[in-house]
């Protein structure tokens, strides 16, 4: 198993370990509540360096990102991020993932821990043009700062104006004593905040930075367990549970970042799907009554037939209930529409609610 750079300081903190995409992650510092509360309302820093970067450089990078992603990469301009995904031939997602422009003939790929080894393949494959390639995982960190308060709380550790970055925008600048930082307002929380890209012989420095200028606004370490309640209470797709090989992107909602102005990979089939119309849908629910939706627990409509299944679920802890996401027959996905979870060979009632669950 991998560890990150610093793996080290989680445990001396007391975190709970757990093994994640082969690595061994903080699933919890404190506790969920406590900490998810922390994004949402201050600031809190997520360890989420196991994620993957690509460098894609030369005359052809452009138009192999434009041939193996399904959003336009051709509109962004240098300093900006794009969310996009990497289409699959039979009309699933290998992986979603996020492309930086750092200048014209040089991009970075971000995609998912666990599929590393798997995009890499598959985009090696299709640079049938000659692109450079270069997998830099191994040798870079990634924090996300998130939350309220993150602006403010790390404003005295860079000479960049922090509020002058947009979203998804980003700036290469120093950050807690280091040079060439990328500091990107890009973040899975829903609550504000920067991503900060940095070599792993760099990242104790500014970890330690970090606390030091966040102490007076509470900052705190914040572990995988509440990274996914806050994405989730946003509605943002995980990959493995709400989109994966099988599942349709345009079902998943991913039609607004489904450019069909360009040709890529099985854009043709996805067209064709988008015309017909799809079959499925994926939806958000929050439960009427009290319980916790699992993924693949049966989702059914009021006669008791099964409409879909549930592909994320938590309690929520800003709202105080349960809320999932899962996919249904396109009939049944109307907002207000009353369904039931199958918990434990129980049905419990839910409503069909439009995302993002939590309204800031």
């Amino acid at each position: 198993m991998k560890n990150t750079a610093l793996t080290h300081i989680h445990e001396q903190l007391g975190a709970k370990m757990v093994p994640f995409a082969g690595y061994n992650m903080p699933v919890s510092y404190e506790g969920i509540n406590i900490e998810h509360e922390t994004v949402r309302n201050g600031v809190g820093v997520f360890d989420v360096s196991h994620m993957g970067e690509f460098l894609l450089t030369g005359p052809n990078a452009l138009n192999l990102i434009q041939k193996v992603t399904s959003n336009d990469a051709s509109k962004m301009v240098d300093g900006q991020a794009q969310y996009t995904y990497l289409p699959n031939e039979t009309g699933g997602v290998v992986d979603d993932l996020i492309v930086y422009k750092l200048a014209d003939e040089k991009y970075l790929l971000v995609v998912n821990a666990s599929n590393i080894d798997k995009d890499w393949e598959w985009i090696s494959k299709h640079n049938t043009m000659g692109a450079e390639m270069r997998n830099l995982s191994d040798d870079y960190s990634l924090l996300a700062i998130q939350g309220p308060k993150a602006i403010e709380a790390m404003q005295s550790i860079t000479s960049e104006d922090l509020s002058a970055i947009k979203f998804y925008n980003f700036k290469v600048a120093d950050f807690g004593g280091i040079e060439n930082v990328i500091i990107s307002a890009t973040g899975y929380t829903g609550s504000g905040g920067f991503e900060i890209y940095c070599k792993n012989d760099e990242v104790e420095q500014i970890w330690n930075k970090v606390f030091e200028a966040g102490k007076d606004f509470g900052i705190k370490p914040i572990g995988l367990a509440a990274r996914d309640t806050l994405r989730l209470e946003m509605g943002f797709c995980l990959y493995g549970n709400d989109i994966d090989e099988t599942t349709s992107p345009l079902e998943a909602g991913l039609g607004w970042i489904t450019k069909f102005t360009k040709d890529f990979i099985n854009s043709e089939n996805l067209k064709k799907e988008k015309e017909e119309g799809i079959k499925n849908k994926l939806i958000g629910f929050e439960l009427k009554d009290r319980g916790i939706p699992r993924h693949d627990y049966e989702i059914a409509d009021k006669d008791g037939n099964v409409i879909g299944r549930v592909t994320s679920g938590t309690m929520a802890p800003s709202l105080n209930k349960g809320i999932g996401m899962g996919y249904v027959t396109k009939e049944n996905s109307t907002p207000g529409t009353e369904i039931f979870i199958n918990i434990r060979k129980k049905p419990v009632a839910a409503i069909i609610v439009k995302t993002p669950f939590y309204k800031a």
